[in-house]
């Protein structure tokens, strides 16, 4: 049962009652006295096959992670691959190695945790769900990123959460970007009926 969790959305209303019943449904985690976690939320304004198809690219975080510089596998993309990511300059950390817990592409569910690397997110794990709905009569994707991660030594709670949501909150607009950009695209393409 998840402890101590907050929800938020992008425009600081809180969450609907469906994004309620996601983030009970999906992102549960096991909180600890000396961590904390909370659940994010943002509307995209492009179908979810398009947010799906670069929200599973666990080999390719830097298409829409803006902090990432490069990215490598260790193995095929499957359940327990690990990734070593560089993290670009101005970050508290150079390098991150994290693990492949799931990849669900029938519910749309990624979930990976930080398992090495020079930075402070220790016992860091993460669970990304993706949702269709429909935003100004078009299709559009519910995106909810929620974490559980280990208060460093010299932090409060607040603070880390602060730290961690900043980043998931500049990821998700960055994939909002890149999706919206993609969706507009598509629909502006003429379709080559041949």
């Amino acid at each position: 049962m998840t402890v101590n969790t907050k929800s938020s959305s992008e425009n600081g209303a809180g969450c609907s009652q469906l994004e309620d019943e996601f983030i009970r449904r999906h992102h549960r985690h096991d909180v600890k006295e000396n961590q904390c976690s909370s659940s994010l939320v943002k509307h995209i304004k492009a179908p979810v096959h398009l947010v799906w198809s670069l929200v599973r690219r666990f080999d390719e975080p830097q298409k829409y992670k803006p902090f990432i510089s490069r990215c490598t596998v260790q193995g095929d993309l499957e359940i327990g691959s690990v990734r070593e990511v560089n993290v670009k300059s101005g970050l508290p950390a150079t390098t991150s190695t994290e693990r492949l817990d799931l990849l669900d592409d029938v519910e749309h569910i990624l979930s990976m945790r930080i398992v090495g690397g020079d930075h402070r997110l220790k016992n860091y794990s993460s669970t990304v769900t993706v949702h269709p709905e429909v935003i100004n009569e078009r299709p559009g994707t519910l995106i909810i990123e929620s974490y559980v991660v280990d208060v460093p030594e010299g932090n409060t709670k607040d603070e880390t959460c602060y730290f961690v949501e900043a980043l998931i909150k500049c990821n998700l607009k960055s994939l909002a970007d890149v999706c919206e950009r993609l969706a507009v695209q598509d629909s502006t393409e003429p379709i080559d009926r041949t």
